[in-house]
Order: structure tokens, then C-alpha cells, then sequence
């Protein structure tokens, strides 16, 4: 899929994804990611429905989803670089997420954020309705997760 703005793209071609961009920002600038490793990060990339915001051949956003492209997705990684920030790329970005052909009809969506709730509630997103029926394994950073894989110590 590729949709053109003026000078922008959105794009799902998994070439086109800038590792060194997308790790850049998420391992250092992140608070979701902050620390993640390139080769962790990678390996979601790899397993994941990426969009990418590219002005010329430059990334300047992204986004990740976790889908089985008939029911279930989970939005996350989302960011676009501050130096594009309030031209109305990120919310483009989400309405071309919610529109993609694979995903425009699941029945349940997901995902996480400590601060841009104002922002997804703008797009159709809601708070929890019943968050007694969630749960959830965890760990606080991927750095910690990292380092807990090296040392062997069991998740949960």
C-alpha cells in the first residue's frame, strides 16, 4: 500500500523502513522503547505490518501492527519525528492504518499510551470499557527484557 500527500508517503513496503531511523528514535528517544535492541527490534519489524512516513526517500514516521488481519490488531511504535510534528501526519497516519484493506474490518483493536490519549480519543479510540477482563504479562523497558533474556531468568 502507498498513499501520497503533497511531499509525503505512506508506505507499507517492508524495504523501505529505515532501521537505523526507527531504532534511533524508539531505543533514544522513546519512553515505550527506550534502550530496545536493533536486533530485537528488527525480528517485530520482520513479524509485523510496518507503516512507514517517508518525505522523498527520508523517513520521518512510523508505525507497527500486531494482526492476524481478520480480528485482532495492536497498534504500536508510533511516533513522527519532531521535526514533522503538527503538519497532520500522525493522524493521517492512523486513518491509513484503520483504512488498510487487511485490516479496515477487524473487530478488535489495541493499544497503549501514557500521554497522546486526546489524540487517539480524536480518532475513534476509547478508553478501556471493562478493564477487569484484561491482563497481561509484562516487563517495564525491553532493556530489562534483554537482560533477562542473557541471564536465563524466566518471564512472568
Amino acid at each position: 500500500m502507498e498513499l501520497r500527500r503533497g511531499n509525503f508517503v505512506i508506505s507499507t513496503d517492508p524495504a523501505r523502513v529505515d532501521l537505523d531511523v526507527v531504532h534511533g528514535y524508539l531505543s533514544g528517544e522513546s519512553y515505550w522503547a527506550l534502550g530496545v535492541d536493533r536486533e530485537r527490534l528488527a525480528r517485530a519489524i520482520q513479524h509485523s505490518l510496518c507503516f512507514g512516513i517517508y518525505e522523498g526517500e527520508r523517513q520521518i514516521g512510523f508505525a507497527r501492527v500486531i494482526t492476524d488481519r481478520a480480528v485482532f490488531a495492536y497498534v504500536c511504535d508510533v511516533f513522527v519525528l519532531d521535526s514533522h510534528r503538527g503538519l497532520g501526519l500522525g493522524k493521517w497516519l492512523m486513518q491509513s492504518i484503520h483504512a488498510h484493506p487487511d485490516l479496515s474490518r477487524l473487530r478488535r483493536w489495541s493499544l497503549v499510551t501514557r500521554d497522546a490519549h486526546a489524540f487517539y480519543e480524536q480518532l475513534g479510540w476509547s478508553r478501556l470499557a471493562r478493564p477487569e477482563t484484561y491482563m497481561e504479562i509484562g516487563k517495564p523497558s525491553a532493556a530489562e527484557a534483554d537482560l533477562d533474556d542473557l541471564a536465563g531468568k524466566p518471564r512472568g
